[in-house]
């Protein structure tokens, strides 16, 4: 990922160089330009059979399935120098089927190594999803205190029960590995959790609560939060629920977070993350969160309002790494780069979906509140060069660019586009963002695909913009994270012209160049 993908240990590279070809010049000057870029020689490892030297659409520094399809990031969990991601995916198609646990590992989250499917689904279900730990006490008796095993909690979902017309046909379920996460055993006693006769009871995010001295299982339940506890993982008991009154409830709830975060001045609180489709402030598929207290059994939250991780349309499903070591202190995020009104439509071939950037969450105070903020990972500055800087309009010296400029009015319109006359627009107008996709290239697979997302930034005084461009998305940035719309985009031909559109001339975009290592 962010420019190579190594592939079941294959050595054959993929290069993209065919799309900085035939770039053509443009010849207005309105603004100061400095351009960032990803790749002067952006190569991906690719598999060696089931793919072409080039796909279309294929993200470049975003991660995406060697082949089929994906959503959910899953157990993702830090072990011994490796970030793994599991992901809800289905080998056999491009839309959405028997769902398994795909599996993937990086040292940086910059470059990832695929791994094989860590979990097929069994006669208990399809595999849907959950989370991952590290039982460093070996409290479930699944390894050993010098091997701790890695623990997967999971849904099943039988599709048989649900065809009969059962509710209760999601269940949660454990495997566990003692090598590294490279092979898994699914415990013999499954399910651990059984249905009490709910429709959706999945999603579980588990993790070691020292006040209460357990394990912690926060539950997606129909329009609301379950937490259980469990002293070894194995069995499970009720402790509390949320949510059945406050936060956006139109639609079901599924895949939540729950941990603690400190602000800079040391300052703490529990953050809970909750998906939820539809209902999403463009439309269908989007991320809540409270901030409040958890005592080990309750949360409470600081107040009533709703808030969003995203303020676009594609950025679902996201949930943080378990087990960063403290050495490291991030809480570090990653979601699914979609949207359930249009997952499985969007024009790409051998794969689909993609992940967002990881971004440090980090928490701030503002006023008497709380708000998070989700900016970049550092990591990501290992691929970048040193910055260009020029007058005017300008050609993108590479597709893969990271454009950002420093705001010193209160309006302004970015737009990129292409030689085909496809572009997208930033605008910015009486505290309101708005991002255009309706020209953006390929639209006619969804009538609700060609639209104006629009963000009230509210009394936000907004300093800095920054747009990470790939060849299917566009992650913008505001004030390093204040608020953040991601959108996912299929120009038939990468952007590769800019242009902003401005009334004070010391207003200045930047874009930087970095190379691919």
């Amino acid at each position: 990922m962010f420019g190579i993908f190594k592939v079941s240990k294959t050595n054959e590279l993929r290069s993209i160089s065919q799309y900085i070809q035939n770039m053509n010049a443009m010849k207005s000057q309105i603004v100061f330009l400095v351009i960032l870029l990803f790749f002067s020689s952006c190569q991906q490892k690719k598999s060696s059979s089931n793919q072409t030297s080039y796909e279309s659409f294929r993200p470049q520094y975003h991660f995406t399935p060697a082949t089929g399809w994906m959503n959910d990031p899953n157990g993702m969990v830090y072990y011994e120098g490796e970030y793994h991601l599991f992901y809800q995916h289905y080998p056999d198609s491009t839309v959405w089927g028997p769902m398994h646990w795909g599996h993937a590992v990086s040292t940086d989250m910059v470059h990832w190594e695929h791994l094989p499917i860590a979990l097929y689904p069994d006669s208990l279900g399809f595999i849907f999803s959950g989370s991952a730990v590290i039982d460093w006490k070996n409290t479930s008796g699944l390894g050993t205190l010098q091997t701790p095993p890695m623990v997967a909690i999971y849904t099943y979902h039988d599709p048989e029960g649900e065809r009969t017309g059962r509710i209760d046909f999601q269940t949660q379920g454990i495997a566990y590995s003692v090598d590294k996460g490279r092979t898994w055993t699914k415990y013999e006693h499954n399910p651990v959790l059984p249905n009490p006769g709910i429709r959706d009871f999945r999603d579980p995010k588990v993790s070691w609560n020292e006040v209460s001295n357990q394990w912690v299982m926060t539950l997606a339940v129909k329009d609301h939060i379950e937490f259980y506890g469990s002293p070894d993982l194995k069995k499970w008991s009720k402790l509390s629920d949320f949510g059945n009154a406050i936060g956006a409830h139109g639609g079901v709830w599924e895949c939540p977070d729950l941990f603690p975060l400190k602000d800079s001045r040391g300052s703490a609180r529990w953050v809970l993350l909750v998906s939820m489709n539809p209902g999403g402030p463009q439309g269908g598929s989007a991320t809540q969160y409270f901030i409040g207290d958890f005592d080990g059994k309750n949360f409470i939250p600081q107040d009533s309002k709703t808030r969003w991780i995203d303020y676009g349309a594609d950025n679902y499903a996201g949930v943080t790494w378990s087990d960063i070591p403290a050495s490291d202190g991030r809480r570090l995020f990653m979601g699914w780069m979609s949207n359930w009104q249009y997952a499985n439509l969007v024009p790409t071939q051998a794969w689909r979906s993609a992940t967002t950037l990881p971004r440090e969450v980090t928490l701030e105070k503002k006023d008497s509140e709380y708000e998070l903020n989700f900016k970049p990972i550092a990591e990501i500055e290992k691929i970048q060069g040193d910055a260009k800087t020029v007058s005017g309009s300008a050609i993108l010296d590479h597709p893969l660019s990271l454009i950002t400029f420093d705001v010193t009015e209160n309006a302004f319109v970015v737009t990129l586009a292409n030689e085909g006359k496809e572009y997208i627009t930033v605008s910015f107008q009486q505290g309101i963002l708005s991002f255009d996709r309706r020209n953006s290239g390929i639209i006619d697979f969804s009538d609700v695909f060609p639209a104006v997302h629009k963000m009230d930034l509210g009394d936000i005084h907004v300093k800095k913009v920054s747009l990470y461009l790939d060849l299917s998305s566009v992650e913008i940035f505001i004030n390093d994270g204040e608020r953040v719309m991601t959108e996912i985009i299929f120009p038939t031909k990468p952007y590769d012209q800019v242009k902003l559109e401005k009334e004070n001339p010391q207003m200045n975009i930047s874009t930087i160049t970095s190379t691919l290592k």
